[in-house]
This record gives structure tokens, sequence and C-alpha cells, in this order.
């Protein structure tokens, strides 16, 4: 079984026909959307397992939005079961698009009886094969495919964003599934944390910013709750000791740099005006692409530490068991020394890369994945 838990939640539908599988010709057939309810999903799966028994060539059955379902995990746990003891070769997708419901129902019923495939948001390589976005469109509008015929008109694009994406996004994966004792206060957690997307921020400096009462501990919580949905995560500091590693200030990064630009207030031809946000846009679409496609063995962090009397730093940190690559990304500044990755490099033993001026162009950059970079040349 395979449970597919795609980052986002831009997703069109269509109307299906009916679905009969002893009677449909063909090699494949498309199920109803509705009804969601175990009845429905136990006929539909019968049909299936009939399908496949007269199949030589195999029979995939493909469950789409799993988790409208109630109660679904603990079904197909009796269904996948029962087909296991009998030998019947039917092979079963999961797909849903709220990643918390998703792994809540696989973690609750069907430990050890699926692999997982984690569908992230779109890359650049994506957006740009299949409408033609520009790099730097992509840098400011990121990778959400329902948006592009949005793009020409920015209040348009902006409310599709706000309301159509982010806010069913957090109320149906996020607070429908866990409990969340401020949720006025994760919103507000998630709009301060896309504000200052690709910028070390300390969890006192964000309640500072939140101005609400709280503590450290609920807006760690909450902060990774926000990156299990696919919207805001925050990087851990690189240090040789680990319980360090965990208690460190983050360094906050959207994972789609369409929530940065949604929140800054910008248009695109300002974006581009202003040279320090656009910085922190292009580091913040570099930062989503590597957590975005780093391997579940890797890690992506940053450094940063006390060298004399000056505080040097590196943008991103990868590493996959003794590998270990830093990154620095520059855009519209000459690289010149940069004694952060040079320290870096030095103490650490590691390789080291720039992506922008002066290094790696960031259209090559962003078109490999992030557990390819962090291996040896």
């Amino acid at each position: 079984m395979v449970a597919c838990e795609p980052g986002g939640t831009d997703e069109l539908s269509d109307e299906p026909a009916p679905f009969d599988a002893s009677v449909i010709p063909g090699r494949h057939a498309r199920l109803p959307s509705a009804p969601h309810d175990a009845a429905w999903l136990v006929e539909v799966w019968e049909q299936c397992r009939l399908r496949a028994s007269e199949s030589s060539a195999g029979y995939v059955l493909v469950l789409d939005e799993i988790q409208e379902l109630s109660n679904w995990s603990a079904v197909v746990k009796g269904l996948w079961d029962a087909d296991r003891a009998s030998g019947c070769p039917l092979h079963v997708v999961i797909l849903g698009s709220a990643p918390l419901q998703i792994q809540t129902g696989l973690n609750e019923s069907l430990m050890g009886r699926f692999e997982p495939m984690i569908s992230p948001h779109w890359s650049f390589t994506e957006m740009a094969s299949a409408f033609g976005v520009s790099l730097d469109e992509y840098v400011f509008y990121g990778g959400y495919p329902g948006s592009v015929g949005h793009m020409a008109d920015h209040e348009t694009w902006h409310r599709y964003v706000r309301s159509g994406l982010v806010e069913p996004n957090i109320e149906r994966d996020v607070l429908a599934m866990t409990r969340v004792d401020k949720p006025a206060l994760m919103r507000r957690l998630f709009d301060v944390g896309a504000r200052y997307s690709g910028q070390v921020l300390s969890y006192n400096k964000m309640l500072g910013q939140l101005q609400d009462a709280g503590n450290t501990t609920t807006l760690t919580r909450y902060l990774q709750l926000l990156s299990h949905a696919g919207l805001l995560k925050g990087l851990s500091k690189h240090t040789e000791r680990v319980a360090s590693a965990k208690a460190s200030t983050p360094k906050l990064n959207v994972l789609n740099t369409a929530l940065m630009s949604m929140v800054s207030g910008y248009r695109f031809e300002e974006a581009q005006a202003d040279r320090t946000f656009w910085g922190h846009l292009v580091e913040s679409a570099v930062g989503a692409h590597l957590v975005n496609t780093m391997s579940s063995s890797g890690e992506v962090k940053y450094w940063r530490d006390r060298h004399g009397r000056s505080v040097v730093d590196v943008d991103f940190v990868l590493q996959r068991g003794p590998h270990l690559l830093g990154i620095e990304v520059k855009s519209g500044v000459v690289p010149g020394s940069l004694p952060g990755l040079k320290e870096f490099g030095y103490r650490f033993g590691a390789r080291t890369l720039v992506v922008g001026d002066g290094g790696v162009p960031l259209d090559e950059f962003l078109s490999v994945p992030a557990s390819e970079w962090v291996e040896e040349p």
C-alpha cells in the first residue's frame, strides 16, 4: 500500500462518472467522489478485488482525498488485511491533501502496512515546464499551480492564496485535527513567520511581535504544526551537540514563497525593486526547495557562531550521515570573501557552495534536489 501526502492544498476537482468495475471495459475506470461512507468504500473495494483477480497485468485502486471518509483508516486496515490473508493481488494507493489527517490515520491503524510518498509543493522545474513560469515569477508567486491563472491580477491572486489555500489549510489540516488552545495566536504566528522568512528570529522576539500571552513551548509546538501542514518551518542551528540544536533559535522559512509574498503586501514589481526584501525572498525560495526535496535521511539547518569579535553565519547546512554541505545564497551582491562560509568549511571540514551571483545559477540550483547537492561530487 502506498500513501501519498501532498504538501499543499492546491488541487482541481471534477465530476467523475458512476463506477461499476464489473461492467466497465478497458484497463481503468474512475470512481465516484461520493458518498463518503464505509459501505461505499467496501463496495468499491470488492469490485476492484474482482478486477484484480481477473487481470494478468495487475490492478490498482486509487483513493483520493481519503481523509474525507469517516474512520477511513480502520476500514482500510480490515480490507487490506483480508486481501493479504487471501492473497488478493490488488494494489492500493491512498491520496490526500491534508498531511496531518493522513498521517494520523496511518499511525493509528496502518502501521507497517504502507509506504509513504510525500508530494511537496511544485518545484521551479515543474512550474516552468507546465506553465512557462519564469525564474523571477517562481520566486515571487511560488509553486501553487492553481494560482497561475491569477498572476495577472494581484488582488485576485492574493485573495486566492489567502482565502483559498492558507485559511482552509490551517482550519482543516491543523485546527480540526489537533488541540490548539489559541487558534488566533497560531494564525498570527504564521503571518509573522512568513513575513520574517529567511531570517533567524528568537521565540521571545516572536512573542513580542505577536502581542499575545503565551510561551516559547506553545510557539514551538505551533511552528511544528505549521511545518507538518506544509506552510512554515523553523530550521534549527547546526551544531555538534544534538541537544543544543533542538533548543536553538529557529530560522524561519516558508515552504512556498507565495506565502511570503502574500503577507508582504508587495506586488511583483515592488518586490523586485526592494533589493533587501527580494534577497530574503530568493533565500526563502532556496530554503523551501531544500526542505521540500531533502531525503528523509537528511536534514536542512543553518549555522551561526562567533569568530573572534564578529558573528559569522551560513544560510543553509545540508547533512546526511557523513556528508555535510554549507550553502550561501547571494542575490545582487558580489560574494567577496564570504567569511562565514570559509569558517564553516574550515571548522567542520565541510564542502561549501555559493548559490546565485558568483556561484551556481539560481535556476540550475532549483532544478536539482537537495539530496543530490549534499552528496559528494
